[in-house]
């Protein structure tokens, strides 16, 4: 039998261990589990930290630390190892949250309403009002049924000697019950045997009630309540908690662009229309919500959503101006409050709190300051703990100072030793580590009570004698078993049974917002994908001598800056820095490869990958994680070719042609993922539009733009514009010639069932939005069909004639093509105005040619 970990396991007895009592031995309810990783091997325990990070991995588990080198996309960090805690214990603590949560309800309904507590004196005047969350515009209004916690979330730690103390209260809108639910499915996954013989309480009915409470709270109307749940974005840090909980949850995940308000109520832009929303779960903070009445210059909340709040057509949980409870000074007037709201006794206690806005308080803490730590008063103070013990002299007086100037804006409490819990080595096979941990737990109002998450987030200090536990410093997680006393509730939010009434096609009722990114990124591969064609065209005729290179190079460039690809001719001939090589061929290579990666004229091609990419996380969920993973990678491949190519004139031509290639592949595969792996709904269709308009937008310009070449039938210049319109090899396998102009336009614009050519994308288009129309409402679009039979009436045969018709033939071709290009920018628009702006009637005349 392996050595027990106990053995190496460190003692100290300054601190409660969850594990351990004080004579080292082990906890009831830890003995069982302590047992099970004594016999395990080491390999078995490689084996389940393997697990358990591949299922972080593949799960997408992220959480943003700022300025973190891992950025957006950081993993979540998770211990192997749960903290236990036995029913007994866990019953008094839910009792004593439950009642704070009453409390903390009943103290927002007091100062949005009567005020008795600043009346007779039980909170400052100044504690209230100097926060910046207390919100003028929210005073006298009352939420459906009192309730202005929906969710509310208590930090809590241990004393040395074992008692439970709230060190923070998450009023606004807490974070991290998303993770707690995802920490034990892995958690559970990974000791399947052990999570079910130790009788660990499940969390699915806690979000039950929460949906249902939701839903009932809600104001009432003649249909079904609508629920969204409300996200700053993708790159909040807790974004992918959004989405999880989301899903789970069945609630749409909304931005506030996403949502309306006109008469009062509030609405979701769909594909279908304007659908009333009954109640957002928001997630956002209080003073960015509302834009006309709150904070003027956020782009993240609902403008409108404040007075639809007054009318009471719309349920916010949390109520707008909840944050006013997340103050660190709070905590100190609550037991007072507590005995004059509800005619209690508070149950748990507060870490010891003094308030430096008091007299006294102030001059108790600057004679006791080497026992405290100095915090801000309020949440908006961008002020970092001070600890008195590890103040130098100097430092000491300063800090007595700024109290004394400003003793309002600081709090004083008292030192926190959190307790200890195991946690797994990653450097070792077999090791135990003590880590400091702190324990969030979730309330939930309901129409019958309080309800308490039986479990919670267990938050995990990074080193052994941390004073402080972050996530956004570096710290970790555990899930949190809270052990039953007799059978364990099995319900679950997933059905175990799917019925022919439960079937679902077609996808669900998409927000405007999530169609509108996908059209949009369809737009942007489809343009990476042909700027780099159209820039690798050029750059490969660098490689080639004698005169048909040099022309081609020549057209090409002037196509490029035609298409503003690259500066236009005025701006090009002033060169960017003296040093700028005096031949032709050089000039040109340096400006087109600018075009690739220069900051000049807005990023160039990299500008449009990045918008691809900004696109793209906007509808992650959307995509498999094959799709993702070839997102990932042009990222990188950008990033590397962009640090490489600091300095246009020392760029190899073959690293820029390489990395053209890159881009073009990873088009390629965008391209294959969308035809094979997307579901046809509304999403993918306009995805497909998206592309497909792009694709005839570019063609009519750059062909249009062709024509009006000097030399636009030579046949070196039409070797390079099949390759750029990927036709090349369909019109090597046809005509077995040099290319020659007739035939090649024949192909890259009338031929309709060549993919890549102007009738094609006409035909296509048009059959997409008239399905559109028949799904989804509203007149057909008829600029589509009337530019397809103007172009079925050109006739391509006036490029057989003489110089001079032919002359005429491509000047009258041109001009067509564009009328098809604006034609193009203006279907653009409508769908815009139609199906994604809400704006109102839309005009749908065709444009005159």
């Amino acid at each position: 039998m392996p050595r027990s970990l106990l053995a190496s396991y460190p003692k100290q007895g300054d601190r409660f261990d969850e594990m351990l009592d004080q004579d080292g031995v082990v906890r009831p309810a830890w003995r069982a589990f302590l047992g099970h990783l004594d016999a395990a091997s080491g390999e078995q325990m490689r084996h389940r930290c393997a697990d358990l990070h591949r299922r972080i991995v593949e799960n997408g588990v992220t959480y943003n630390v700022y300025a973190d080198p891992k950025g957006a996309d950081r993993p979540w960090e998770l211990d192997l190892l749960p903290l236990i805690l036995p029913a007994a214990e866990w019953q008094q603590l839910a009792a004593a949250v439950s009642q704070r949560a009453r409390l903390l309800n009943a103290v927002l309904q007091d100062l949005y309403g009567p005020q008795e507590l600043l009346r007779d004196g039980s909170l400052p005047p100044a504690l209230v009002y100097g926060h910046n969350n207390f919100l003028w515009p929210c005073r006298g209004t009352r939420p459906p049924g009192d309730v202005f916690l929906h969710l509310y979330a208590a930090d809590l730690a241990r004393s040395p000697d074992g008692r439970w103390w709230v060190i923070a209260d998450r009023t606004q809108a807490p974070s991290g019950a998303g993770y707690a639910l995802e920490n034990r499915t892995i958690v559970g996954r990974v000791f399947p045997d052990l999570f079910r013989d130790l009788q660990v309480q499940h969390l699915a009915s806690f979000f039950r009630d929460l949906q249902e409470s939701l839903a009932a709270f809600a104001p009432q109307s003649n249909e079904a309540p609508l629920i969204v749940l409300l996200t700053p974005g993708a790159y909040n840090e807790t974004y992918f908690e959004h989405a999880y909980l989301a899903r789970y949850l069945g609630f749409p995940l909304v931005e506030g662009q996403d949502l309306t308000v006109r008469g009062d109520c509030v609405y979701l832009k769909t594909l279908s229309g304007l659908r009333r929303v009954h109640a957002i779960l928001r997630r956002l903070d209080d003073d960015f919500c509302d834009p006309l009445e709150l904070r003027a210059d956020s782009a993240l909340g609902v403008a409108g959503l404040l007075q639809a709040v007054r009318a009471g057509k719309v349920l916010v949980a949390n109520a707008l101006g909840s944050g006013l409870l997340e103050s660190a000074a709070l905590p100190g007037f609550l037991p007072g409050a507590c005995v004059k709201l509800l005619g209690e006794e508070l149950a748990m206690p507060s870490v010891a709190t003094w308030w430096c806005g008091e007299q006294a308080a102030l001059e108790f803490t600057i004679a006791h300051l080497d026992r405290l730590v100095i915090k801000g008063s309020y949440p908006s103070q961008k002020f970092d703990p001070v600890f008195g013990n590890q103040l130098s002299s100097r430092r000491r007086a300063e800090m007595i100072a700024r109290l004394r100037a400003r003793p309002q804006a600081y709090v004083a409490q008292e030192l926190v030793n959190f307790s200890r819990a195991p946690a797994w080595s990653k450097q070792h096979d077999r090791r135990l580590l003590a880590r400091g941990v702190g324990l969030r737990v979730f309330v939930a109002a309901t129409p019958s009570g309080h309800v308490v998450m039986p479990g919670g987030l267990t938050r995990v200090a990074a080193v052994s004698n941390a004073r402080i536990i972050s996530m956004q410093r570096g710290g970790s997680s555990k899930d949190t078993w809270v052990l039953a006393e007799g059978a364990v509730n099995p319900f679950s939010l997933l059905k175990h049974t799917v019925g022919k009434a439960d079937l679902v096609r077609g996808g669900y009722n998409l927000s405007s917002r999530i169609v509108e990114n996908l059209y949009w990124f369809g737009r942007y591969s489809e343009r990476c994908d042909k700027t780099a064609r159209l820039l690798r065209a050029g750059l490969s005729r660098l490689l080639d001598s004698g005169a048909d290179a040099s022309r081609a190079l020549l057209a090409a460039f002037d196509l490029c800056q035609a298409l503003q690809i690259v500066p236009a001719a005025d701006a090009a001939a002033q060169p960017a820095e003296p040093s700028l090589p005096a031949t032709a061929g050089a000039a040109h290579q340096v400006l087109l490869v600018q075009a690739i990666c220069g900051k000049q004229w807005g990023d160039g091609l990299a500008g449009d990958i990045r918008r691809l990419l900004w696109v793209a996380t906007q509808v992650r969920e959307r995509f498999s994680l094959d799709n993702w993973h070839a997102i990932n990678r042009l990222q990188h491949q950008l990033q590397c070719y962009a640090q490489a190519a600091g300095d246009a004139q020392q760029v190899e031509l073959s690293d820029a042609l390489a990395f053209l290639d890159q881009v073009l592949l990873a088009a390629s595969s965008l391209a294959g993922f969308a035809m094979d792996n997307m579901t046809r709904d509304d999403g993918w269709r306009f995805l497909i539009i998206g592309r497909r308009l792009e694709r005839l937008a570019f063609l009519a310009a750059s062909l249009g733009q062709y024509l009006r070449l000097p030399a636009a039938s030579a046949a070196a210049n039409l070797e390079w514009l099949l390759e750029l319109t990927d036709s090349i090899i369909t019109y090597r396998s046809r005509y077995m010639a040099r290319a020659q102009i007739l035939p090649a336009l024949d192909l890259i614009v009338f031929d309709d069932a060549n993919p890549h050519s102007v009738a094609f994308q006409i035909d296509v288009l048009a059959r997409d939005l008239d399905k559109l129309a028949h799904l989804l409402g509203g007149p057909a679009d008829p600029a589509l069909h009337s530019a397809r039979q103007r172009l079925q009436a050109f006739d391509v045969g006036r490029f057989e004639a003489d110089d001079a018709r032919e002359a005429d033939a491509a000047r009258d071709l041109a001009a067509l093509l564009a009328d098809l290009a604006l034609a193009a920018a203006a279907l653009s628009d409508r769908l815009t105005m139609r199906y994604f702006s809400h704006v109102g009637g839309i005009s749908h005349h065709t444009l005159a040619w």
